[in-house]
């Protein structure tokens, strides 16, 4: 007998208990993960709710799909991450499902995050041809420092946290 099909539910990060968002977040990253340049880019700031996401197989959490105010100087975009799938349920169309969510919740909001560019590129039109040149607040493979709507945005700059009242969404 087979393993029974996931029903995957994506609600509002809201409906998950932040105790299982973060053991989810271990298991798909790691305990060291607090210690990355997204980490600190998004210290004390808390994730947006209209564009913050849960993946629910019925009660059972899992997927998570995070997003954060940002700014590049004082041009605010949205901080897409992370993206965090269950380790034994990856591969299963989770991931997409939440981008797929987050991408029509933000509309043409300006986005960036660090991640694949073969995928997010490929399935969600994230690039790094916009982003060469922005400072953050520690290291980062810059062929992973992705945007999306962000032709407007200066080449150059700093991104920071930002005051998510100045934010849309």
């Amino acid at each position: 007998m087979g393993a029974r099909p996931m029903t995957v539910r994506i609600a509002p990060l809201a409906a998950a208990a932040p105790d299982r968002v973060e053991a989810l977040l271990d298991a798909a990253f790691g305990a060291d993960r607090r210690g990355r340049t997204a980490y600190r880019l998004r210290e004390g700031l808390s994730p947006l709710p209209a564009l913050s996401f849960a993946a629910f197989d019925d009660a059972a959490l899992v997927g998570v799909l995070q997003s954060w105010p940002v700014a590049l100087d004082d041009a605010p975009l949205v901080l897409v991450g992370p993206v965090a799938v269950l380790p034994d349920v990856q591969q299963g169309g989770i991931g997409r499902t939440m981008m797929d969510a987050l991408i029509a919740a933000a509309g043409p909001q300006p986005m960036t995050m660090i991640g694949d560019p073969e995928y997010y590129g490929r399935f969600f039109g994230f690039s790094a041809d916009a982003t060469g040149e922005w400072a953050l607040p520690g290291p980062v493979e810059r062929r992973r420092l992705l945007a999306k709507h962000a032709a407007h945005l200066t080449r150059t700059g700093r991104l920071h946290a930002f005051a998510p009242e100045t934010l849309s969404a």
